[in-house]
């Protein structure tokens, strides 16, 4: 009993020590007041549960453990917020299946009949809350880009789109977004692959609805919009491969994006369009509410011109997606270019 005792006290050691590293992510670099109780919630219960085996703690014997100086190169790396989170969530996870396990040897003790049972409970509660945490913080830092063209075929008149994007990407474009709704998985990689030679990455390569297009052709990422596949099942099928951007027109929508793993917001429709039809006209109004939120970057959506982008940097705009206004525009260079002299001149990065 001594060593399973003293198994149960390291493991218990492990598991509050990650859901402190957890809940300090959720703190201090995600402001999610949600995130961070669920994890201290957690590490309470998880408290209340070895009540029975606290005194494990007798039985520690830190000098004579043999595996404290067993290491491996990775532990002594993260490259990123995500990573740490990343590993004290799996750090958590198997403490918990340990202490489950071991548990079963201690039902004898007063106290400690349903011990393994009820760490079982918490270890699916825990999870859970890996997911979500995950899923916020590995947004990371992505760019907050000035300009995406909305590139699609039949809007580029009176120019091929080849010319509208090469255009575009002259005039400091740095994200193009691949929208051709109506063609086949196969032309449609075609083209993304063609687009993705062209721009050689002097931009951001997205594709609007198919992450599998978009996967295969080595695109930067895709945009949903809010019928199509969820972000975190595009997480299950891409990892973090790919950029992950959705349309919102409400911040409930943009909320439910971020905690579903979405990187980045459409914001919109600010303006009347004729490119898509929309039967609500969030606005003007929204992007400010948008940016008051500020956890995504953004892009600005709907109806965009070199008439009305200064309405949308008065109230703090760092990034616009354009269609028709550089598609078919005579001159796209000058258009696009008389875009981006009302942005500023260089986006936010996001915190």
């Amino acid at each position: 009993m001594p060593a399973a005792l003293r198994l149960i006290d390291a493991n218990a050691n492990r598991a509050r020590e990650a859901l402190r590293v957890m809940e300090d992510a959720a703190r201090f670099l995600l402001d999610d007041a949600v995130l961070a109780e669920q994890c201290k919630r957690l590490r309470h219960d998880l408290g209340q549960a070895l009540l029975p085996v606290g005194h494990g703690i007798h039985h520690r014997d830190t000098p004579g453990d043999v595996g404290k100086t067993i290491t491996t190169e990775q532990e002594g790396r993260r490259s990123s917020a995500a990573g740490v989170v990343t590993a004290a969530g799996k750090r958590l996870t198997e403490a918990l299946r340990a202490i489950e396990e071991y548990g079963k040897l201690l039902r004898q003790l007063p106290g400690a009949e349903r011990l393994p049972e009820t760490i079982e409970r918490l270890r699916y509660r825990a999870y859970e809350i890996e997911m979500l945490l995950a899923r916020a913080v590995s947004v990371g830092e992505p760019r907050q880009w000035r300009m995406c063209l909305l590139l699609t075929e039949a809007l580029c008149d009176p120019h091929p789109w080849a010319d509208v994007l090469d255009a575009a990407l002259r005039a400091g474009a740095d994200c193009i977004q691949v929208r051709e709704k109506h063609m086949d998985a196969g032309p449609l990689r075609e083209r993304v692959a063609e687009v993705i030679r062209r721009v050689d990455r002097r931009a951001a390569v997205i594709v609007n609805d198919r992450p599998d297009v978009a996967l295969s052709a080595g695109a930067d990422g895709v945009h949903l919009g809010q019928t199509d596949l969820p972000p975190q099942a595009v997480r299950k099928l891409a990892g973090h491969q790919l950029v992950i951007g959705v349309s919102t027109s409400t911040l409930d929508q943009a909320r439910r994006a971020r905690d579903d793993g979405a990187d980045y917001c459409g914001v919109g429709p600010m303006f009347l369009t004729q490119t898509k039809h929309k039967p609500v006209l969030a606005g003007p109004a929204y992007l400010r509410e948008y940016l008051a939120w500020g956890k995504l970057p953004h892009l600005a959506i709907g109806g965009i011109t070199p008439g009305n982008v200064d309405v949308l940097r008065g109230i703090g705009c760092q990034g616009v997606a354009v269609s028709s206004a550089i598609c078919a525009a005579p001159d796209p260079h000058a258009a696009a270019r008389a875009i981006l002299t009302h942005l500023p001149a260089t986006a936010a990065t996001h915190v």
